[in-house]
């Protein structure tokens, strides 16, 4: 399981969310890029069960080790899209 977030990225989630622990998800929408059915969504709580966690900037990205199964086999790459202001994700499969 590989996570990339680019600095401008970070610095969104730092502006976003005003604190310094992200938790990252799969999130059932009716679409998805990697899983049919789930996106990937964010969430400004403290962990209670880790899986995954990454420190980009002062900001600790964090998986809970039973969303681990959306994240494995793959790069996720959070990057900030300046036309749009917004985040943007892509998937790299391994």
């Amino acid at each position: 399981m590989l996570l990339s977030i680019d600095e401008k990225a970070a610095k969104w989630f730092t502006s976003e969310f005003e604190v310094n622990t992200v938790r990252m998800f799969p999130q059932y929408a009716g679409f998805g890029e990697k899983h049919k059915g789930f996106t990937l969504a964010f969430s400004a709580e403290a962990p209670s069960n880790i899986g995954f966690t990454k420190e980009i900037n002062g900001i600790n990205f964090y998986v809970e080790g039973n969303d681990v199964w959306f994240f494995e086999d793959t790069e996720t790459c959070l990057s900030y899209n300046d036309e749009i202001n917004e985040i943007q994700i892509s998937f790299k499969e391994k």
